[in-house]
């Protein structure tokens, strides 16, 4: 299980009132995206609140690039998990397909879901669940893309932490328009 984090040079996650305006994307962070959607991902995990963006885009997205075309498909189509306790439920669509509610029990859920074959599960945004699957030891691998833009207030990368965790660094990549792509497995 991978969790993939958009972050600033000065270590936010979103901005004040969830902004992420600053995310730096061009035409090869889609094609990574892509790539990444296509080849590694068997299962998305959301939190509550990157759940209802995404839900709130992917289904009504109209791409023109063929490389979006395959994001929203895969958005749209691989099974999701959102974990929440504050939803009472989630939505599916002609669109939006596959999608689960964990409201209790995440250890126990997340367990289930990892011991089955298939491609990796990823966790996508959601600051406060990667804390939580962290500290729960299903993380095996951070991805961190490191934006070159500074915003000076938000919600810090890893905010509510309790116990120090160890990394080893194992792939670099450098984007064109700055952003840098930290790969890391968990040390045990």
């Amino acid at each position: 299980m991978f969790v993939f984090m958009m972050v600033t040079l000065d270590g936010f996650v979103e901005g004040e009132d969830h902004d992420l305006s600053w995310h730096n994307v061009d035409q090869e962070f889609n094609d990574f995206a892509a790539r990444q959607l296509e080849d590694d991902m068997g299962t998305l995990v959301f939190g509550r609140r990157t759940y209802e963006l995404m839900h709130s885009y992917w289904p009504i997205a109209t791409p023109e690039d063929p490389k979006d075309a395959i994001v929203k498909e895969k958005m749209n189509t691989l099974p999701k998990i959102v974990v929440s306790h504050s939803l009472d439920s989630v939505q599916e669509g002609s669109n939006w397909k596959n999608v689960k509610l964990i409201k209790e029990n995440i250890k126990e859920e997340i367990e289930m879901v990892k011991n089955q074959d298939g491609k990796d599960i990823a966790v996508l945004g959601s600051n406060n669940l990667c804390v939580t699957l962290l500290e729960l030891g299903f993380l095996d691998e951070l991805r961190i893309m490191i934006n070159p833009v500074v915003i000076g207030k938000g919600t810090p990368l890893f905010a509510g932490i309790r116990d120090k965790k160890k990394f080893v660094l194992s792939n670099t990549r450098v984007f064109a328009n700055g952003n840098v792509l930290l790969t890391y497995s968990v040390s045990l």
